[in-house]
């Protein structure tokens, strides 16, 4: 699943008929949210696309169910970027869509320059572990592992 940029988009639509519209607007749904629930539905889209359930997602993320549903519902909103990172990983997210879901989120995406963010990089694009193997891989490079939730640093 790809999101295509303004120009990619404007080109598919003029290639395409008006009676086509429900396809287009389906086969590029990715590219076609609306602004306010940008993160929530890009995250449903992905566990969608990925066949994964948000149950599956929470267990893996090792972030308890109900802060986990009010989180991708828009009910819950964390200032912890982990969080973050740790929904995308879980999910097997690659880096593209990790910086995509980051950026939504309106939070900084990873950075090449940062000795950890440059770590969480290559990670996302091996997508070859468990949060808990991810940390324990951080830790043995001297950088500090994925934050737990904490619900009381939260809004």
């Amino acid at each position: 699943m790809t999101e295509l940029n303004t120009n990619e988009l404007l080109k598919v639509l003029g290639e395409a008929h008006s009676s086509d519209y429900k396809n287009v607007v389906n086969d590029n749904r990715i590219s076609m949210l609306a602004p306010s629930n940008d993160f929530y539905a890009y995250i449903r889209l992905i566990l969608k696309d990925k066949k994964l359930t948000q149950k599956e997602l929470f267990l893996r993320a090792d972030i308890s169910e109900g802060y986990g549903y009010k989180l991708l519902s828009g009910e819950k909103k964390t200032r912890q970027r982990d969080v973050i990172l740790r929904i995308c990983y879980a999910a097997g997210m690659n880096l593209d869509e990790t910086q995509r879901a980051l950026n939504k989120y309106e939070m900084a995406q990873l950075y090449a320059r940062n000795p950890r963010d440059a770590f969480l990089i290559m990670k996302f694009n091996e997508k070859s572990s468990t949060i808990h193997q991810l940390n324990q891989e951080l830790i043995s490079n001297n950088l500090d592992a994925l934050k737990s939730v904490n619900t009381t640093e939260d809004n």
